[in-house]
């Protein structure tokens, strides 16, 4: 039969931040071994996915990490992911582009312009 173990911490209830499991010692003693809650991890501030390459890990434990192991390294290195990322580079430089080709349209139309009213000033 299975032996029964009191808690050892503070709190004397079965609470998330309170799970136990059993060990057995070498010596052959039950002990309850205090089991750390599980990590998510980061994920994408977008599409929500979890970030590749980042370790999931409880918050204090991030703070013990270099900074380079804390995320990834490129642009939006730990918030967003690749995906993401190359969307919003993809998006950023067709917005640039057409700008531009609004730019170049609208001095082919002045420029369209400028002869059209110089011969019209002309007949007059």
């Amino acid at each position: 039969m299975v032996e029964r173990l009191a808690y050892r911490r503070h709190s004397r209830y079965n609470t998330k931040s309170n799970k136990t499991r059993l060990l057995r010692t070498p010596g052959g003693r039950l002990t309850s071994l205090v089991v750390k809650k599980k990590a998510k991890g980061p994920a994408c501030g977008d599409c929500g996915k979890r970030i590749i390459g980042v370790p999931a890990l409880r918050p204090q434990e991030y703070r013990r990490l270099k900074k380079r192991e804390r995320r990834v390294n490129r642009a939006y290195g730990g918030s967003r992911c690749a995906k993401c990322v190359r969307t919003r580079v993809m998006r950023a430089f067709l917005i640039e582009e057409q700008k531009c080709v609004k730019q170049v349209l609208s001095e082919k139309m002045s420029a369209a312009k400028e002869p059209d009213s110089g011969k019209k000033s002309k007949k007059k």
